[in-house]
């Protein structure tokens, strides 16, 4: 025992439970930003036992963290297991929940073609059916596709560079995160880990593009970005994504954007946008397929070569357009559905998803 508290400190996951976070929603404490890091160096440690795991996870599911734990984990993650592969390009980094979507077409893939097509560099990462969900992710679209995925991180940096698209699969740049793959299934329900894997930012990019359910959680991910040490982009822009997903929902959306301006806080600002005035004027059931996985992968190609033109074009185009403004290459959601669908028309988006299966 000594000789671990040597190692980590003085805060122990079963100190931690007895006398901060294990009271109950209502009454537990948060953490102190010490007290956080050295919480999650002792799991990437694998030094806790499954039950006082199981526990802390809980715990910190029923008290809410903070934005100085959420940052103190990202830091953690940073420090003892992403491992950064840095394009020259500068991408946008779209970083959609790991556990997948059942029930809609993953739209992402496409959006993320559409827009390297159109000039804006697109980074994407995930896992292979991560808890607790298990269901289709980028990974599987991209492997319906016939683009390879099971990538190091050496050669999704030159993906990035070559083809516009990026792809950075979760074992190879975050093999700590990967072998709590375990525990966390066993959990069977969403810990804090579901929420910092997709801050990793692996191509180190500058700009964040995210999804909400509820604004509070956008405001949140932004101040877990500023607390951070290791994980600051410059720009962060969420909006309410469909199945938790960063694919945008039909209808009334809130948007949420964050600016670094050299200022302590920077700027942050919500709007609502009405999605049928950028072409999405149908209801979010219009978007539901059978299987996740084949047929977003038959849309995606389909819509990228111009094949498709109904309401899943229209999706994607909307949701690439959210892309190309984040990256900064227009200077309206209006200009980047216009670059959007010329990168289609012209045949750009078809060349780019070409690039990524000769890979």
């Amino acid at each position: 025992m000594a000789q671990t508290s040597q190692k980590y400190g003085e805060w122990p996951l079963k100190r931690l439970m007895t006398a901060v976070v294990g009271s109950g929603p209502k009454s537990a404490d948060d953490m102190s930003r010490a007290q956080a890091r050295e919480a999650f160096q002792r799991i990437l440690g694998d030094e806790p036992d499954q039950t006082t795991l199981g526990a802390f996870w809980l715990a910190n599911r029923w008290k809410r963290n903070t934005p100085e734990e959420l940052a103190a984990y990202v830091d953690v993650m940073a420090e003892e297991s992403t491992v950064v592969a840095e394009p020259e390009a500068d991408p946008v980094d779209c970083g959609a929940n790991y556990d997948g979507k059942h029930s809609s077409a993953l739209l992402g893939v496409a959006a993320g073609v559409v827009a390297a097509g159109a000039g804006t560099p697109i980074v994407t990462h995930s896992g292979d059916r991560v808890p607790t969900q298990k269901e289709t992710a980028y990974k599987h679209v991209l492997d319906e596709l016939g683009v390879r995925t099971e990538l190091d991180v050496e050669e999704s940096a030159e993906m990035v560079d070559e083809t516009g698209f990026g792809f950075y699969y979760q074992p190879a740049f975050n093999p700590g995160i990967d072998d709590l793959f375990e525990r966390r299934d066993m959990m069977g329900v969403r810990t804090f880990v579901n929420t910092i894997e997709t801050l990793a930012n692996p191509a180190n990019a500058d700009v964040h593009l995210g999804s909400f359910y509820h604004l509070a959680f956008a405001k949140k991910v932004v101040d877990t970005f500023r607390e951070s040490e290791q994980v600051s982009p410059g720009k962060v822009i969420m909006f309410q994504g469909m199945e938790g997903y960063d694919d945008i929902r039909p209808g009334y959306t809130k948007v949420a954007e964050w600016e670094a301006d050299g200022t302590e806080d920077g700027t942050f600002e919500d709007y609502e946008i009405e999605t049928p005035e950028y072409g999405m004027d149908f209801e979010e059931e219009d978007l539901q397929v059978d299987d996740v996985q084949a047929d977003s992968a038959t849309i995606t190609e389909d819509v990228v070569t111009g094949e498709r033109e109904d309401h899943f074009a229209d999706a994607v185009a909307l949701n690439a357009a959210f892309r190309i403004y984040a990256g900064g290459d227009a200077d309206t959601l209006d200009d980047g559905l216009e670059a959007a669908r010329t990168a289609i028309d012209d045949g750009s988006a078809a060349a780019v998803l070409e690039d990524l299966r000769a890979f």
